[in-house]
């Protein structure tokens, strides 16, 4: 789709295509579908859109019961990406002031309570994850984390979230491109562990875009001006060094990021939708707040990177509908049968259309542009 071509709302556009192609019965209390429907409240928001509203508290209804209690959710699976449909709870209780939201919220965070820890104070990704920190536990707990703790916990809580990124940076963190590797096993005993630093072997795009937008989100919930503005430092220093990063690996071309950052050349790599659409929207927030240093390069950048999406991966069907192609249908590490974060892994796994890791930060991303 030509930029030109795609009006003042995209972010409606495809916030309605999803809404017309997915229903309640559908839904799953699953990190993905708790992004796309994030994304579709943040719409019905921007937009004073009370229909669209009701159709994400709709959604939601199927999985949380009247008690609170939420169906299908595994407490005993310690399972970081469960805690991810709850960040939109905290909207779903002022918007309706229905209690059973609140229930759910306490136990989301009592997961959190007990959550499995390294010996530095981590989070285990997943019970079944045992001593390993991946980058994409911090969007899934981090944004949840900060709000519970702003709101109704405690600044320990805040500090606590807040150190889960410092002890991912530490230990994810490449010194010389600034970028960072997938995940960090404390234990080293994983196949996919470097020997001397217990990282996995490859820079992938979407985990550091999961990183990136995280931090944006924890510090939405960090205001400036509060008692306890002093935890923003090193969240914002994190967003100043990884700007430079994000930029150093863009295509200079079609301006989107490849699936494996730092090899675009090499054979059977390519560039991917999610990632790309989660940096355009790290670029235009950390931009817009000021927090990119270089913050015109930044704003370039993202508005480079939106309009190389726009043209190059949506597509309009014959009823106006929109789709988002190129997205990394899943990769992970470890499990059974057992995924080594090869390069080989990570450019084999499937690529498809439409899938909510792409679509909700595409409309997130949308968002962003539209503001500017």
């Amino acid at each position: 789709m030509n930029t030109a071509e795609k009006g003042p709302r995209l972010s409606e556009r495809m916030a309605r295509s999803v809404m017309s192609r997915y229903s309640p019965s559908q839904v799953q209390w699953h990190y993905e579908h708790g992004l796309v429907l994030q994304a579709v409240w943040e719409v019905a928001e921007t937009v004073g859109d009370r229909g669209m509203k009701d159709w994400v508290l709709s959604m939601y209804d199927t999985k949380i019961r009247d008690d609170g209690s939420i169906e299908t959710y595994r407490d005993d699976e310690f399972n970081l990406d469960q805690i991810n449909p709850g960040k939109l709870l905290f909207d779903l209780f002022e918007d309706t002031g229905s209690r059973k939201y609140l229930t759910a919220i306490e136990i989301l965070r009592d997961q959190l309570r007990n959550q499995p820890r390294t010996r530095s104070g981590g989070f285990w990704h997943k019970k079944i994850y045992p001593w390993q920190m991946w980058l994409d536990g911090l969007y899934m707990q981090g944004p949840f984390y900060a709000r519970y703790a702003s709101e109704r916990g405690s600044r320990e809580d805040l500090e606590d979230a807040v150190a889960q990124f410092t002890l991912a940076e530490r230990h994810a963190r490449d010194p010389a491109t600034g970028l960072m590797y997938h995940a960090w096993d404390e234990s080293g005993k994983q196949l996919w562990a470097n020997p001397d630093t217990g990282c996995s072997p490859h820079f992938w795009a979407r985990a550091m875009g999961w990183f990136c937008m995280a931090l944006i989100d924890v510090l939405q919930w960090i205001p400036r001006e509060s008692p306890n503005a002093d935890l923003r430092r090193p969240l914002e220093a994190m967003v100043a060094r990884l700007v430079p990063a994000v930029l150093s690996v863009q295509d200079g071309e079609s301006a989107l990021w490849f699936q494996v950052l730092d090899q675009p050349m090499r054979e059977g790599n390519y560039l991917e939708s999610s990632a790309s659409s989660m940096f355009v929207r790290f670029l235009y927030r950390a931009a817009r707040e000021g927090l990119a240093g270089d913050g015109e390069s930044a704003l370039k950048a993202a508005r480079r990177g939106y309009e190389g999406l726009c043209r190059e991966r949506i597509v309009e069907d014959g009823e106006g509908g929109l789709h988002l192609t190129g997205i990394c249908s899943v990769a992970g590490l470890g499990g059974n049968p057992y995924r080594d974060g090869s390069f080989g892994y990570y450019v084999k796994e499937p690529v498809v259309s439409d899938d909510f890791k792409g679509v909700g930060p595409f409309i997130l991303a949308s968002l962003e542009a539209e503001r500017v």
